[in-house]
């Protein structure tokens, strides 16, 4: 695999050659805190910032797309008939995206691209993207991504992987999309016989900084039905207020509703983020609803990232470590103590602590 540096000198000259031949998206301020967003002409990434408090999950799944669109006028030769909306999947690079938040998007494909089923549009804009991400030097208190299949020199999910040493990034070039990207900035200075080394040292160093961590080597064994009837679960959901917000920030989440917007005699089939922690994500039409109570929902996340997902697809747990949801639960639902008491349960150590 090839690196490359590139001088901070040319970084901006870089950005200008690839946005004749990309849509480029990168973390930008707003307010308190960075999102992701799309840069306009000269525009840089702000690569200083920590984190972001949301993932660049929506530039690939966005939170409200349009996927389809009919008229119910009938003095229309077309009408009643669906047709797939118009969407841009011109190529797309993301600048900055943290090796979590990568690693997010091959977990959410086990889901939206699979050899029985498979999701056009998440799939088209997974194909029109290229990942430019940027090593963690500094993690945050909270990330835990080196227990749970991740870290902050991750390569997986990544076309490039950008490394600061102060006056210059270093780019480890990991796909051929990554390289098609490197050259159409012009950044093809090869770094010298040492890069590997300094980037194995850095590595190292970045690694030694985490100190929050899960367990999860009983999750497999775990009998499912006991785990599901386990007694912790009411003391684990007796805070939550099903506000939502773990769901929202964590780049994992891949729930969505369905529903039919009119206007008129106009419509668009629109598919929107939901979230199993909302009331109305499970109910019939019937108005039964199986998980009626908060218990049922707090435990139905759980159990799906922590143990459903370990036992369908046996690739790890469904979570990356990223600690959003950790920093943003307004009540301190810390999914690491969750997955301690799911991971130790009937070994005698799950006794959930007042």
């Amino acid at each position: 695999m090839k690196i490359v540096q590139i001088e901070k000198g040319k970084w901006q000259d870089g950005l200008a050659g690839l946005s004749e031949a990309y849509r480029l998206f990168g973390p930008v301020k707003e307010a308190e805190f960075h999102i992701f967003a799309e840069l306009s002409k000269g525009q840089a990434p702000d690569l200083s910032c920590l984190n972001t408090r949301l993932s660049p999950k929506s530039i690939i799944y966005p939170q409200s797309e349009a996927l389809l669109e009919y008229s119910l006028d009938e003095s229309r030769e077309d009408h009643h008939i669906m047709k797939e909306v118009k969407t841009d999947y011109s190529p797309r690079a993301i600048l900055g995206i943290r090796p979590c938040d990568a690693k997010a998007v091959v977990l959410v494909g086990h889901n939206f691209d699979t050899p029985e089923f498979k999701d056009p549009y998440w799939i088209k804009a997974c194909e029109a993207t290229t990942m430019v991400g940027l090593a963690c030097d500094s993690p945050c208190s909270s990330c835990f991504c080196t227990t749970a299949g991740c870290g902050p020199f991750h390569e997986e999910g990544l076309d490039v992987l950008l490394v600061d040493t102060g006056d210059a990034y270093l780019a480890k070039i990991l796909t051929d999309k990554g390289a098609k990207l490197v050259q159409a900035a012009g950044w093809d200075t090869t770094a010298d016989a040492a890069a590997d080394q300094q980037l194995d040292t850095l590595k190292q160093e970045a690694e030694s900084k985490i100190s929050a961590f899960v367990t999860t080597d009983g999750l497999k064994q775990v009998d499912t039905t006991e785990l599901y009837n386990a007694q912790f679960w009411e003391e684990v959901s007796f805070s939550c207020i099903n506000c939502g917000t773990c769901t929202f920030v964590c780049p994992t989440c891949w729930c969505f509703d369905i529903q039919d917007e009119n206007s008129g005699k106009s419509g668009k089939r629109m598919r929107n983020w939901d979230s199993c922690m909302f009331p109305l994500f499970t109910i019939h039409g019937t108005g039964h609803n199986p998980r009626g109570t908060k218990l049922h929902r707090v435990r139905q996340r759980f159990m799906h990232k922590l143990k459903y997902y370990v036992d369908k697809y046996d690739v790890g747990i469904q979570c990356v470590g990223c600690g959003r949801c950790v920093r943003s639960c307004p009540v301190n639902i810390d999914i690491r103590r969750v997955c301690e008491l799911m991971n130790n349960y009937g070994s005698g150590q799950d006794t959930c602590a007042a």
